[in-house]
Formats: structure tokens, C-alpha cells, sequence
């Protein structure tokens, strides 16, 4: 079977679609803290306070993000606050100027690290809803350079990627919205799906063909495997598009296979 590199990065505003992920042996528990968010210590309660006002003026540059986190305050109350303590001591202790934006990635980072996998087991709208605004940020950011289209694809960070977060900060609100919504669809609902199957995956790579896309390019999307010579940016977007489009028209018994493993890989990686 081939390892699935379509992951859920909705909840990491500026992840890659098909960043490489290995499947661990078991799940993150929630209350592992994310790496990130470690610290030495040496702060003192005061700074530490002071540095949690901070954050409220950075959200304030960036009103566009106000409705993530008041639906993550209001859905995942625990959560909230402690991404936001966990934040705070962080840049009490390091001093790291960090942009609303890279604050909105984080705090996305950060819950799907810890609740993340229960998207997996939301319904198929809410599933399928965060594919349908990771192909409409794979539209805009083809538009707009198609090497960081590819650097979107491949999950490389990039100074671009942050820039187009700034600038499209509605669209990154709404998929972040969209994450934290499966999530709790998925712990209300706990749908049992099980994993996409060989048959699944043989359909997929028939379907792409089918559209267009040569084995290089297939190879890419699922496998992670490098092309030599390299497959061009322009051309590697488009297959990123048509990998998106081809999932959405997939029979809904195999596509919300697949996008729930897809979730599941990503929450736990």
C-alpha cells in the first residue's frame, strides 16, 4: 500500500499538503506538550504575565484571526489557555519576536498535536470541508508563485509561506475554523472508519492517470518520491491541484477513507 502523503495540516496554517509523515506506534497523548513549546525555565510570574498581555497585542495586529480563537476558547477551553500559558512562558524565557501569524500556526499546531486524531472520526461534511479549503488555498498560492505552491506541497517552511499567511489571513482563519470543527464533530460523533484499502489507493493512482498526471508526479504525491530530474514547479502545483480534485470526485466510501487516514497520519506524526 502506499503511504499516504495527503495529510491534515488545516489545523497548522501553513503546513504542506503532502509533507512526509510516518505513522507512530501510538498516539500522542493529550497531554504530551508540543516540542515547541518547551522551554529551560527562568521566567518569573511577573514577566511570564507580561509576556501573556504581549500576546493579546499581536492578536490585536491581526483582527482576521479573532474568530479562531474565540471558537477554540469556546470549544477547547483547556486547550486555549494552555497553548496561551504554554506561549507565554516560552516567550518570557526566549524573548522570540513572533508574528500574529506564526502564533496562529502554532496554537494550530498545538491542538491538533493533542486532539487532533479525533478529527479522524468526525463525519464526512466536516471531513470533507477541510479538503475543500486546502484545495482553495492550493488555488491561491498556485496564482500567486508556484514555487511556493511546491514549497507548500512539500511542508518546507519558508519566509513566502508566512507572507501569504498575512496576507490571506481569512483564508487561514476559516481552515483553521474548519479543523477545530471536525474535531469536535469527531468527538461527538466517533465515527469508526476503517483504514483505506490497497483497492482504495489502486483507484486513486487509475483516477490520476486518468487526469492527466504521469508516474513522476504520482510517485511524488504518494510515495514522497523524489523525480530526476526534478518535476518543475509549475507543473508539480498543477499536480497537487488535480491530486485534490481527483480525491473529491472519488466514490464517498474511499475518499472519506482516505481523508480520515490522512487526518490520522498527520495528527500522529
Amino acid at each position: 500500500m502506499h503511504i499516504l502523503r495527503l495529510v491534515l495540516l488545516g489545523l497548522a496554517a501553513l503546513a504542506g499538503i503532502v509533507a512526509g509523515v510516518a505513522l507512530l506506534q501510538k498516539a500522542l497523548r493529550p497531554e504530551t506538550p508540543s516540542p515547541f513549546l518547551v522551554t529551560g525555565g527562568g521566567a518569573s510570574d511577573a514577566e511570564i504575565a507580561a509576556a501573556r498581555r504581549g500576546l493579546g497585542d499581536r492578536l490585536a495586529a491581526a483582527p482576521e484571526y479573532t474568530a479562531f480563537f474565540e471558537r477554540l476558547k469556546s470549544v477547547f477551553p483547556a486547550e486555549y489557555e494552555a497553548f496561551l500559558a504554554a506561549y507565554a512562558k516560552r516567550l518570557a524565557t526566549n524573548g522570540e519576536p513572533r508574528s500574529p501569524d506564526i502564533l496562529m500556526e502554532e496554537a494550530g499546531r498545538f491542538l491538533r498535536r493533542t486532539r487532533g486524531v479525533l478529527a479522524a472520526k468526525a463525519g464526512s461534511p466536516a471531513l470533507e470541508h477541510i479538503f475543500e479549503l486546502q484545495a482553495s488555498m492550493l488555488r491561491v498560492l498556485s496564482a500567486k508563485d508556484p514555487h511556493l505552491c511546491v514549497s507548500f506541497l512539500n511542508g518546507a517552511e519558508s519566509p513566502g509561506l508566512y507572507e501569504f499567511s498575512a496576507q490571506n489571513r481569512g483564508l487561514v482563519t476559516a481552515l483553521g475554523i474548519a479543523s477545530i470543527d471536525a474535531i469536535h464533530d469527531g468527538e461527538v460523533k466517533h465515527v469508526d472508519r476503517p483504514a483505506p484499502t490497497d483497492r482504495d489507493f489502486a483507484e486513486l493512482e487509475k483516477a490520476l492517470r486518468g487526469n492527466g498526471l504521469g508516474t513522476p508526479e504520482i510517485e511524488a504525491l504518494l510515495d514522497g518520491k523524489a523525480s530526476d530530474p526534478p518535476i518543475a514547479d509549475k507543473k508539480m502545483c498543477q499536480a497537487g491541484q488535480i491530486y485534490l480534485e481527483t480525491l473529491a470526485a472519488m466514490p464517498e466510501p474511499s475518499r472519506v477513507r482516505i481523508y480520515g487516514f490522512a487526518i490520522e497520519l498527520m495528527a500522529r506524526s
